[in-house]
């Protein structure tokens, strides 16, 4: 009888061990399965809010966008009538200004080639006050692609554009201004991406007004224009192609010294 007891005690326990491993294991995978699904969680957590910080950085109050149609070159000194003032965009002359702080207004046909480049091009009323001009200038950094100068006739104390876009704020730390200059200083969604904004003019509007006046180009820095439309340098083209040509015709007057030189030994009669 005492043997039939423990057997059966025996069988019991085993009973009880076998579910408590099960029970064990389910909570393991209860387990396992709310650790997967926290952490996923967190996932997408982490990318949507990653979303909504790049959606909020390109939603920037108070900014204007315009189509602009064309965007050809014309000759230099003649007046484009642009739709906006500043412009956003449009027909340009073959130079640009280059980017840069400036102390008088410069002229649109060059600025707006270099808005054309993914310039953001600040223009702020001439009464603004100091520090809020020391401000936007501590904005630029050499090498930036920002043109940063006074303008008459402003709709607010300082308007900032690209290509295709504008905004304006009262003072210099305005948030908006601050987000679209860091979206858009170097823009891609222009003409020309990459493309040069030094190396052209420097001038300011009076000092180009004055050139086109007295017909002194010097304001031009010399030479022809800058590029030929696609935000192409073209000076380097030009030297190379007069190195070539000069070549050419090194070549042929050498061949052609060659061919009188045999001739003449032809002619020449034959030593008996």
């Amino acid at each position: 009888m005492a043997k039939k007891k423990t057997a059966a005690e025996r069988r019991r326990r085993a009973a009880e061990m076998r579910e408590q491993r099960l029970k064990l294991e389910r909570r393991r995978k209860v387990l396992n399965i709310a650790g997967v699904s926290a952490a996923a969680a967190l996932v997408l957590g982490l990318l949507a809010f990653a979303v909504f910080m790049e959606i909020r950085s390109r939603i920037i109050p108070g900014l204007e966008e315009f189509e602009v149609g064309s965007y050809q070159h014309v000759d230099v000194g003649e007046r484009v009538d642009y739709a906006q003032s500043p412009s956003v965009g449009g027909d340009h002359w073959a130079y640009w200004q280059n980017c840069g702080v400036y102390p008088e207004a410069v002229t649109p046909e060059l600025g707006v080639h270099s808005l054309e480049h993914g310039a953001v091009w600040i223009n702020y009323a001439p009464d603004l006050a100091q520090d809020q001009v020391d401000a936007l200038v501590d904005m630029y950094s050499p090498g930036d692609y920002l043109l940063i100068t006074p303008h008459d006739d402003l709709d607010a104390p300082i308007v900032a554009s690209s290509w295709g876009r504008q905004i304006t704020a009262e003072t210099a730390d305005d948030e908006a201004l601050q987000r679209f200059v860091a979206l858009y200083e170097r823009g891609t969604d222009v003409p020309e991406p990459g493309a040069a904004c030094s190396g052209a003019v420097s001038a300011t509007e009076s000092v180009v007004e004055e050139g086109l006046e007295t017909g002194d180009m010097g304001f031009l820095g010399g030479g022809g224009p800058m590029d030929d439309g696609s935000g192409a340098d073209t000076g380097a083209d030009e030297d190379q192609d007069a190195e070539g040509d000069a070549a050419d015709d090194e070549e042929r007057a050498d061949e052609e010294s060659g061919n009188e030189e045999d001739a003449a030994a032809s002619d020449a009669p034959a030593e008996e």
